[in-house]
């Protein structure tokens, strides 16, 4: 019985000099150019399996990033892409955060691009919940974690306010204004005013710094203390400005400017 040829797919690339058809591509060159298609010597069920076995929490940032890709595109060698990605943008947070223009170097189809962004706002979601309908004040980690997540790896400023109640609950989490990579328009008037529409007791104000610093600058310093001095004349409370940055936060009254 003769057995038959498998017949070779021409997209397909064989694995580099000396990498056995069992090794990951760990050590192997990145790839360049056009997507290729994967052959048996990285088979994406290794990963899958793995992630099956171990959880999630063992997978290192390409691995989890591979593990998305093969899910959007299937016939791809998705590890050298996953590296590729990382090596552009730094982190997988900044991966799920980049705008389609910048992925279009990747040759990534409209569907990866739409379950990047479709992952990262269900990370969003779930951290949202931590904080939703429960005092604040007393879960604060969770509230700077819920931050974190929306805000550190958006490309603008953005300016958000938290909107509590008497006993300190978060009833809005509203976004007043996008901004430019270092500059977001802010009018003390328009917060206040929105403030009374939802009967807030006391306000959290939320920015982040593209730039990863999230030390306070001069102009946040002096909107901070016009609103807290419009809020102080109709009762409302300002408990807090957060600055978010890449990998930590500022908190306005941690420094002692509240």
């Amino acid at each position: 019985m003769t057995r038959r040829k498998e017949a070779r797919d021409p997209t397909a690339v064989a694995p580099p000099p000396g990498l056995r058809e069992s090794q990951s591509l760990a050590a192997a060159p990145l790839a360049r150019g056009p997507l290729v298609r994967w052959r048996g010597w990285d088979h994406p069920s290794r990963i899958r399996d793995r992630a099956l076995a171990l959880g999630m929490e063992p997978l290192a940032d390409d691995e989890l990033l591979e593990l998305l890709l093969l899910y959007s595109l299937p016939r791809v060698e998705a590890r050298a892409l996953a590296r590729r990605l990382l090596q552009r943008f730094g982190t997988l947070g900044d991966v799920l955060a980049a705008e389609a223009g910048q992925l279009a170097d990747f040759d990534l189809e409209p569907r990866t691009v739409v379950h990047f962004k479709a992952m990262r706002d269900a990370a969003r979601r779930l951290a949202g919940r931590a904080v939703r309908d429960r005092p604040v004040l007393t879960n604060w980690q969770q509230l700077i974690d819920y931050c974190h997540v929306a805000l550190a790896h958006e490309l603008t400023e953005q300016f958000r306010i938290l909107f509590l109640d008497r006993k300190n609950v978060l009833i809005a989490d509203e976004r007043q204004q996008r901004g430019t990579i270092d500059h977001t328009p802010v009018y003390p008037r328009e917060v206040i005013k929105r403030a009374l529409v939802l009967n807030a007791a006391a306000l959290i104000l939320v920015h982040n710094h593209p730039s990863g610093d999230p030390r306070p600058s001069r102009d946040d310093i002096e909107m901070t203390r016009e609103i807290k001095a419009a809020a102080e004349t109709l009762g409302i409370a300002l408990h807090d400005h957060l600055v978010i940055g890449r990998s930590g936060h500022a908190s306005f009254r941690g420094l002692g400017l509240l």
